[in-house]
């Protein structure tokens, strides 16, 4: 029955499934014949071609391919076909066991299964090459026939002829993927349209013609005798769909169990690192607080100090008032009894030896009373010298930090007192008369000076180099302190915050999302400034652009400023704006600062509410004080 009965007219891609159901109902009430006698099963959509009788897998194999794969039939054949393939697995099922009862030719399936046995990497057999004359040299070469199959995309091909070298097979293999197996669907599908698939070729006397014929290696091949079955033996393999489909789950099932693994192992190391962190944390926190408590302490004992002293002072401040006053005392009595002794001068000789007496008791005694009076300005004196010695100890105390500074304006000194000295060897040297003695012995003072003063500068530098390693090591002890808080920030914030890290040299995509708002749409908008940031974040990787020029800010000192006349800043500020401009100007200035060997994003602890560079001590304060909100975000 010829299957143009049904409509006329074709079907969309759309409509398939509900067209089939019309042709199903009639192969199920018998107006289309499938089964035949003697068990013969024919396709009733494809009445009048070449091959007609099927066998129960090979029509299944036949309808499900038209059905689901030909990309050259119409939508109402596919339809047709796929009722035919529902029909076959439903309602004669049971056809599947029996074998034909009437020979003929072995048909070969034209669409494959899951189960079908396949030569993997997929091959493509081409047989009946036959040389023309017209083509003799083209049909041996290889390129030839990669040229004319290049629509399949082909990886290799092998061509085989026979003893007299008139007829020749070739062997056409395609990619091992799924690609390669579509691309060798539609070589086989191909010379099925055409008629010169493998069933024509069996059908066929094999001697007659010069066409090609051609399909897909399977299992038959595979087994089969010559020198195509040898070849597909020794580099080919029998594989299913199934087969393949199975070994990619397994491969990546196996990458699955390796992925989670590795996960596994990095997450112990995050463990890991967030434990380190937390012990440094807390080890920076017992160094602060044995700091403070070692400054509080310090604190207290320079106040007791200061009001022992105080006591001190005052105490023998009051002592000397005390001596003073009896001192005073003393003379007024001395000065009362010298008059009165003055007035008795006129009595008798020996009054007179008393008062001689007398006066040389007072003499000794006043001088005793200047002794003791000298004695007592020693005292003052060393109390003032003590106390001067307490305020220069605490002035020194203070001005320890200025040592450094100190030191090298010594050094510096001595650097121009040496060059001095040696200048003035060297003119004494070319000035002086060698047999002057006088200039001789000066040139040795001058050299022994210029050795005390290469002594001196040698210390110097000793002391200096001490100070430098000293602070070398601080240095990098703190820029390790800072490398740890900027990693263990990065996990810990989110969102915006008072103290964080801050990419310096990065420029802010901001700027250009808002200037690509004016001139596009909101979609296109975000993807053309994702493009222009990247570009321009690239240019600033670029260490052969350098938009900078020197100025003069007085006589002696130059300062480096943004070039705005630079080609490419002009042409940024005149097409995308002054926001644009900064944004651009203000990531360079940053890598310019803080990387501008190296010229690529830097990590930095930032202060954003003051716009500047965060301390160390400001960094720890925030983290213990928004340690509980920090752990809750995490």
């Amino acid at each position: 029955m010829d299957h143009s009965s049904g409509e006329e007219s074709d079907f969309s891609e759309s409509e398939i499934a509900e067209y089939k159901d019309k042709p199903l109902e009639q192969l199920r009430d018998g107006t289309l014949k499938v089964k035949y006698p003697n068990g013969i099963l024919r396709c009733p959509f494809c009445a009048g071609k070449k091959k007609q009788n099927f066998k129960y897998k090979d029509l299944h194999q036949h309808a499900s391919g038209v059905g689901k794969g030909s990309s050259n039939r119409s939508a109402k054949q596919k339809a047709n076909h796929l009722a035919l393939a529902i029909y076959l697995e439903h309602d004669l099922a049971h056809e599947s066991e029996q074998p034909p009862k009437v020979a003929g030719p072995k048909p070969v399936a034209p669409v494959s299964e899951e189960n079908d046995l396949f030569c993997w990497p997929w091959t493509g057999i081409v047989v009946n090459i036959v040389k023309d004359p017209e083509n003799e040299e083209a049909i041996e070469s290889t390129e030839y026939w990669m040229k004319r199959f290049s629509k399949y995309k082909p990886e290799v091909v092998e061509i085989s002829w026979d003893e007299e070298k008139t007829t020749a097979q070739a062997l056409v293999r395609f990619n091992n993927d799924w690609t390669g197996f579509k691309n060798a669907m539609e070589f086989e599908k191909s010379f099925e349209a055409n008629h010169h698939s493998k069933r024509e070729w069996v059908a066929s006397d094999k001697s007659s013609g010069s066409s090609i014929y051609a399909w897909l290696a399977r299992a038959n091949d595979f087994e089969s005798q010559g020198a195509i079955g040898d070849f597909l033996r020794k580099n080919r393999e029998l594989k299913t769909i199934s087969d393949l489909v199975q070994e990619a789950m397994q491969t990546r099932n196996k990458a699955v169990v390796e992925l989670t693994s590795e996960i596994d192992t990095r997450n112990e190391n995050l463990d890991d690192l967030q434990i380190k962190y937390n012990q440094k944390t807390m080890s920076l926190s017992r160094m602060l607080e044995e700091k403070d408590s070692l400054h509080s302490a310090f604190y207290e004992e320079t106040r007791k100090m200061q009001r022992l002293a105080r006591e001190h002072v005052k105490r023998v401040l009051d002592e000397q008032e005390m001596l003073n006053a009896d001192l005073e005392k003393r003379r007024k009595k001395l000065d009362s009894w010298s008059k009165e002794l003055n007035k008795r001068e006129a009595l008798t000789e020996r009054e007179k030896q008393k008062l001689d007496e007398e006066k040389k008791k007072n003499d000794v005694q006043n001088n005793s009373l200047h002794m003791a009076s000298i004695e007592q300005k020693k005292a003052d004196e060393s109390v003032l010298r003590l106390v001067e010695e307490q305020k220069r100890e605490k002035e020194e105390a203070l001005k320890k930090v200025l040592e450094l500074e100190r030191q090298l304006d010594a050094k510096q000194k001595l650097e121009m007192e040496i060059e001095e000295l040696k200048g003035k060897l060297q003119v004494m040297k070319h000035l002086g008369d060698e047999d002057d003695a006088a200039v001789q012995e000066k040139i040795k003072e001058m050299n022994n000076e210029l050795e005390t003063k290469m002594e001196e500068m040698e210390n110097m530098e000793n002391l200096n180099q001490t100070l430098v390693v000293k602070e070398r090591q601080s240095n990098d002890e703190l820029q390790e302190a800072r490398k740890v808080l900027i990693k263990g920030l990065q996990d810990m914030l989110s969102g915006r915050t008072n103290i964080g890290v801050k990419r310096m040299g990065e420029i802010d995509m901001k700027a250009f999302h808002d200037a690509c708002k004016e001139k596009f749409d909101n979609e296109e908008a975000q993807i053309k400034a994702s493009e222009l940031c990247s570009l321009w974040q690239d240019k600033l990787k670029n260490p052969e652009w350098h938009p900078m020029k020197m100025i003069k800010v007085d006589a002696d000192n130059h300062k480096e400023v943004i070039n705005e006349e630079d080609e490419l800043l002009k042409n940024l500020k005149a097409e995308w704006g002054d926001g644009v401009f900064d944004a651009v100007v203000g990531a360079f200035k940053e890598m310019n600062e803080y990387n501008p060997s190296g010229r690529y994003v830097v990590n930095e602890l930032w202060n954003f509410k003051d716009n500047r560079k965060a301390t160390l001590k400001e960094v720890i304060s925030y983290i213990f004080k928004n340690l509980k909100s920090l752990k809750r975000k995490r």
